[in-house]
C-alpha cells in the first residue's frame, strides 16, 4: 500500500483521483487543491509519492509543476508524478532532471487511455523508476535541433514506449513485434541519439531524460 498525497484544483477529477488509488487498495493521506497545501501536506505526511497537476491557484499556469520541483529539491528522494493537459516544456525538463530521473513522472491526462495503466505509472515512480509520455518526450527533444529526424518512424514508437519505461517485452507486445526486432531498434537509437549502451530497462529510461535534458 502506498501513502499517497493527491494535489488537483478540479474538485471533480481530484476525488476521482483519490476514489482510483483507493480501489486499488492504497492510501491518500491528503487531497489539496493548491500548491501551498501541496508544500504543506508533503512536509506534514511525508507521502510515498505525490501525485500532481500542473496548473493550480491563484495562477493557474505552472504552480503544480513548480512546486513538484522544489519538492525534489527539499525532499530527496520524493518521488513525483505529475499529471497535465498540457506540456510545459522549461519545468518539465528541470522536473525529469532531479533525482538523476528516478522517481519521476510526466503525463498527458488526455493520452492516459486505461486506470490500469495510470496506476501502473504511479506504483513504477512510487519504486523510483520513470514514466514520461511520448508527447513530452517529443517536444523536449524538438528543442534539440529536431534530433528525431535522425529516427525512423518505428524507432520514434519505441523511444516513446521506452520513456513510459516498458520493458522489450512489453514494447514488443504493444506493436507486435517479436523481442529482437524491439533489441534491435534500441539499439539503433541509441547510436543516433548518441547515447551509452544500456543494460536495463531502467538506465535506458534514464538515457533518454539524460539527452533530453543535454
Amino acid at each position: 500500500m502506498l501513502r499517497i498525497v493527491v494535489a488537483e484544483d478540479a474538485v471533480l477529477l481530484r476525488e476521482g483521483l483519490v476514489g482510483i488509488v483507493e480501489r486499488f487498495g492504497h492510501q491518500v493521506t491528503a487531497a489539496v487543491g493548491d500548491a501551498a497545501a501541496l508544500t504543506a501536506a508533503v512536509a506534514h505526511d511525508r507521502p510515498d509519492v505525490v501525485l500532481t497537476d500542473v496548473r493550480m491557484p491563484p495562477g493557474f499556469t505552472d504552480e503544480g509543476l513548480r512546486a513538484a520541483v522544489a519538492l525534489r529539491a527539499g525532499h530527496p528522494g520524493l518521488p513525483v508524478l505529475v499529471l497535465s493537459q498540457y506540456v510545459q516544456p522549461t519545468y518539465a525538463a528541470e522536473l525529469l532532471d532531479s533525482g538523476g530521473g528516478r522517481g519521476v513522472g510526466y503525463l498527458l491526462k488526455h493520452r492516459v487511455g486505461r486506470v490500469e495503466e495510470f496506476m501502473d505509472a504511479l506504483v513504477r515512480v512510487a519504486a523510483g523508476g520513470a514514466a514520461v509520455d511520448p508527447e513530452v518526450v517529443a517536444q523536449l527533444l524538438g528543442r534539440r535541433r529536431d534530433p528525431l529526424t535522425r529516427l525512423t518512424p518505428r524507432e520514434r514508437e519505441v523511444l516513446g514506449l521506452i520513456a513510459e519505461g516498458r520493458s522489450n517485452a512489453a514494447i514488443a507486445r504493444a506493436l507486435v513485434v517479436s523481442e529482437a526486432a524491439v533489441a534491435k531498434h534500441i539499439a539503433s537509437i541509441l547510436l543516433k541519439l548518441d547515447l551509452p549502451p544500456a543494460a536495463d530497462d531502467h538506465r535506458r529510461v534514464l538515457a533518454v531524460l539524460a539527452y533530453l535534458r543535454g
